[in-house]
């Protein structure tokens, strides 16, 4: 059976300026709704003739401020989604959402045109931290939005930043704790990164911002995992966690390295061995569109080093590991050339990486430190 396959649909327009982004470019006061629910959908259009014959597992609306589209644009996207490919079973529809009192009002609305699931960003419970990250909401507000949000959607995940400045381990397993007794299905828990180009990297630069070291960090990443598997949210991924079945199957789908379309300004997506990158800027994707009948930036084949180097990135991250076999199938390899096998062999016997015939995966230890791990496994040739 063909694996389902998933759509990614970027809404690019933010409401306010964010610190940690790079789409400050794409503030916008006015958006011509009518324009932009007929760009997304000719994109659409474009992908569902180059995947004729799937099945869609999942529709996940991003941002940007996804949550500001208007319902009835969601509800067109998902309806033309249905005609070009038909919706598997028990079909996830997941939209992005701040937890504004504005965007809480649409949720209801937002449910009633399919949305089926809701990732909400609180990002922390505290109104110092909550304005450090440039949040327009407080705790008072995001808390609102929660119940709202546990209103109108069947399924809800949230989402945390922790490893912040200045935050103790105590403080953090507090506001997790709190986090955990909201009673939602699913956490999306990420240390503070720092991306180049944010105020946050300008800041860091000047020596005016300071992140708890890689010491610290591994504390705060193993507390994270002992106290969501003890509550009966583990780790199925390295940020993720979930309730055994409530996973998020868009995001698996991405990690199990299986096709996805990405439609609208900046979205990426994987098809057939091909990669496709539309453009970023709107006014560019637009013009794409009535030039060429898409936003496509690039479309480039990836070589089998590159979807073998994509399939272990990716499915590492997974605690289930990956399938070498399935690997070598889809990079059109021999089994024994997926990984290096003397870093393999190394690595296993550090209890970085633990393996079981085909099936590989990292260890709660090689977890700390996975991207020095892939980057040993992956061949260089």
């Amino acid at each position: 059976m063909t694996e389902p396959l998933a759509l990614y649909v970027h809404w690019p327009f933010c409401v306010s300026k964010c610190p940690y982004c790079d789409f400050n470019s794409h503030v916008r006061a006015q958006v011509d709704q009518a324009a932009w629910r007929a760009a997304l959908l000719a994109d659409l259009g474009h992908e569902a003739k180059l995947l004729p014959g799937r099945r869609l597992g999942s529709i996940f609306f991003g941002g940007g401020t996804p949550s500001l589209m208007p319902p009835a644009t969601v509800a067109a996207i998902i309806a033309a989604a249905e005609d070009a490919w038909g919706f598997a079973p028990d079909l996830e529809i997941t939209l992005e959402a701040n937890p504004s009192s504005v965007e809480a009002a649409r949720f209801a609305d937002l449910a009633a045109a399919g949305v089926n699931r809701v990732s909400l960003g609180l990002q922390a419970l505290d109104d110092q931290a909550l304005a450090f990250l440039g949040r327009a909401h407080d705790v008072r507000e995001g808390l609102a939005a929660l119940d709202t949000a546990q209103a109108a959607f069947a399924r809800l995940s949230v989402d945390l930043i922790y490893a912040r400045p200045g935050q103790t381990r105590a403080a953090w397993e507090a506001e997790l704790a709190r986090a955990i007794g909201f009673g939602t299905e699913h956490l999306s828990l990420y240390q503070l990164t720092i991306e180049p180009g944010t105020r946050f990297a300008t800041e860091a630069a000047a020596g005016r911002l300071h992140i708890p070291d890689e010491e610290d960090a591994a504390t705060l990443f193993e507390a994270t995992r002992a106290i969501t598997a003890a509550a009966g949210l583990p780790a199925y991924e390295v940020s993720n966690h979930a309730r055994p079945g409530a996973e998020s199957r868009h995001n698996l789908i991405y990690w199990r390295y299986t096709d996805y379309a990405g439609i609208g300004p900046g979205a990426h997506g994987r098809r057939g061995g091909m990669a496709t990158q539309r453009h970023k800027k709107p006014e560019n994707w637009l013009s794409g569109l009535a030039r060429h009948g898409h936003g496509i930036e690039s479309e480039e084949p990836l070589d089998r080093q590159a979807r073998r180097a994509e399939a272990l990135l990716m499915g590492l991250r997974l605690a289930e590991g990956v399938d070498l076999d399935r690997i070598a199938t889809l990079a059109g390899t021999p089994i024994d050339t997926v990984i290096d096998a003397r870093a393999a062999a190394t690595l296993e016997a550090e209890g970085l990486i633990a393996r079981d015939g085909e099936r590989l995966r990292a260890t709660d230890s090689g977890m700390l430190v996975l991207n020095a791990v892939i980057a040993a496994l992956v061949p260089d040739g």
